[in-house]
């Protein structure tokens, strides 16, 4: 039984620290309030990421999950000390250092995006993922620290918060309209957090997945319209109504609202396809994504009445 150090209480933290205490590890799951599930097998510890004495929480782990997620129009600011922290963190203790990532280093890509794609961002926050794994990566090819990262696209599941979880889902199951700044008929990939997690734990225990980045199994993409859809049918609410919202409104609430703001940075993706290939992790971890109607159902959670 060896220790696991899971940084970050959110969905996917939770969900690694679940997986791998019901497999009986040492789980300690570390956040800054110390909160996460109640279960005999995880110890929760309160303590802030970018501290460097994590390295004494993390003392003869074997694996570091970084599940960590700065408030999102703080990325700039309050990412690339935890980045540093964690891999520090791993260093010192000769732990495997398992990140949790996304597709924002890539860019505007056409045509599915695979691991090979180059890094090039498009705007702050792409440039803040794509250096935290240039950091990670130089440090394994030194012969430092033994690094991963697994990247997924737009979140489903409980707890998940995107753009659809915020802007359609709310809407859809009251049976009201829903406004999103992009294109609702565009195939756009989506990753349920249950798998975000099983990939987590096996790249950090495979050696044959360090140094180099996996993306998440996740199901063919669907467009917004068609997601809402489906949800609808799930929920037995009403047949969703959606609307595109124009840029020009985007924009103006950006004035006002600090994530509205950040979203314009990242409206590449939800404009035109955007579609994620995690060929590669499947063949190599025998992982099948989790079935959408099951992502959907735990996306809704309890249905509200008046949808019932």
């Amino acid at each position: 039984m060896a220790l696991q150090v899971i940084i970050g209480a959110g969905p996917v933290g939770q969900g690694v620290a679940r997986l791998l205490a019901d497999r009986g590890e040492q789980v300690r799951l570390v956040s800054r309030r110390g909160s996460g599930p109640e279960h005999p097998g995880i110890e929760r510890v309160a303590a802030d990421a970018a501290d460097p004495r994590l390295v004494d929480v993390a003392q003869g782990a074997a694996a570091i999950y970084n599940c960590a997620n700065p408030a999102y129009h703080r990325w700039a600011t309050d990412w690339p000390p935890i980045a540093a922290a964690l891999l520090a963190v791993a260093e010192r203790s000769g732990a495997v250092l398992a990140t949790t990532g996304n597709l924002y280093g890539y860019g505007p890509v056409h045509g599915p995006i695979t691991e090979a794609a180059p890094l090039r961002p498009k705007g702050v926050k792409g440039q803040v993922r794509a250096r935290m794994w240039q950091d990670a990566l130089a440090a394994h090819e030194a012969g430092r620290v033994r690094v991963t990262e697994v990247r997924g696209s737009d979140y489903l599941g409980a707890g998940a918060q995107t753009l659809f979880t915020l802007l359609a889902v709310p809407k859809v199951l009251a049976g009201k309209r829903a406004y999103l700044p992009a294109d609702l008929d565009a195939p756009h990939s989506w990753t349920y957090v249950g798998d975000v997690a099983r990939t987590l734990v096996a790249a950090a225990a495979d050696e044959r997945a360090w140094g180099r980045p996996w993306h998440v199994p996740s199901q063919p993409p669907v467009s917004i319209r068609a997601l809402a859809v489906r949800l609808a049918e799930l929920a037995g609410a009403p047949a969703p109504r959606l609307s595109s919202m124009p840029a020009a409104l985007l924009r103006l609430g950006g004035l006002f609202d600090p994530t509205a703001r950040e979203l314009r940075e990242t409206a590449y993706q939800f404009r035109r396809p955007f579609v994620l290939d995690s060929t590669a992790a499947t063949e190599a971890f025998g992982i099948e994504p989790t079935g959408l109607d099951t992502a959907l159902r735990e996306t809704a959670g309890p249905v509200p009445a008046a949808a019932r």
